[in-house]
């Protein structure tokens, strides 16, 4: 077999390999992203509060949804401490976030990210074929407590789902520790 032939089975391999499961909980790695008007967003700025960190194509209708729902639940927890963040990764996203954002009244802050920069922040091949949404859920001191899968989750993006694990990050408090490491979403 050739070395060419050897890089081409990888690379097919590569891509319909299943994602790693990143596992939970796990410290939040920084994050940099900036929205339309051009003001760069700090990850580490959400500190303190339970943030939802949502990952989305801008044409995908379910993305279109959950982000709708992350603005319902914006102004119905918000005053208790939760923040949603969006971010667009589908191919050339960033010059059409400012109209999404419009669209769907979207008013928490969204931004624009490569590929790649998503993937690693999620901890997962991005070789490998994933769907869209996807969303981290981080408690207070920072910790990745919950992840969606990478091949898909319904069950994660039920409102019952996300309002009942952002009610119970939001119920822990600043001081609380996180738990131990656990298998699973």
């Amino acid at each position: 077999m050739t070395r060419f032939t050897v890089s081409i089975i990888a690379a097919v391999l590569a891509f319909h390999a299943p994602a790693v499961a990143a596992e939970v909980p796990r410290k939040a790695p920084e994050y940099a992203f900036t929205m339309p008007n051009g003001k760069q967003v700090l990850l580490s700025q959400y500190r303190g509060k339970v943030v939802a960190f949502g990952f989305y194509f801008t044409t995908c209708p379910h993305c279109q949804v959950v982000c709708q729902l992350m603005e319902r639940l914006s102004g119905q927890l918000g005053a208790k401490g939760f923040q949603p963040l969006g971010v667009a990764f589908n191919e050339v996203s960033a010059p059409l976030v400012a109209d999404f954002m419009r669209v769907y009244r979207i008013t928490f802050p969204f931004g624009a990210s490569p590929r790649e920069t998503v993937y690693k922040f999620l901890g997962e091949n991005p070789n490998a074929r994933g769907t869209v949404p996807q969303m981290v859920l981080i408690d207070r001191q920072g910790m990745i407590r919950y992840q969606s899968r990478h091949e898909g989750d319904e069950v994660f993006f039920k409102e019952e789902t996300l309002r009942s694990r952002i009610e119970e990050l939001l119920r822990e408090g600043a001081g609380r520790p996180a738990p131990k490491k656990r298998s699973g979403r």
